[in-house]
């Protein structure tokens, strides 16, 4: 099964819990790989400002101290986006509506994120 195959797979399965309206894999610098996001241009800006939020979390957190971030959360009234590390090169991250419960999301975007690490090495 080939790389984007695999990714694709990772993305429909997080995309089969309650709530998750849509998921995308994202390198560190925020090009989209892969996403299920059904407008490219969406996925793309979606996965370049995600990434950049991450980033800037993952440098204030250090800077403070604190270590790297395991993840980022940002609630408003129409729902919420979740991205976490997976691996040094790429990037989980989710679009769920505003009543997602976040405790299965969260843990299956645990597997997803260390299923992702071994897909792209």
């Amino acid at each position: 099964m080939a790389t984007t195959e695999m990714l694709e797979k990772v993305l429909k399965d997080i995309n089969n819990i309650g709530g998750v309206e849509a998921s995308a894999v994202a390198s560190r610098d925020g090009l989209l790989i892969c996403s299920t996001i059904s407008k490219k241009q969406h996925a793309e800006t979606f996965v370049a400002m995600s990434a950049t939020m991450l980033g800037a979390a993952e440098t204030a957190t250090m800077e403070l101290g604190k270590g790297i971030p395991d993840r980022i959360i940002v609630e408003s009234k129409n729902g919420k986006i979740i991205g976490t590390g997976a691996g040094p090169k790429a990037l989980l991250l989710v679009m769920t509506k505003p009543d997602a419960g976040l405790g299965l999301v969260l843990i299956e975007m645990s597997k997803a994120s260390e299923q992702i690490k071994q897909v792209m090495g």
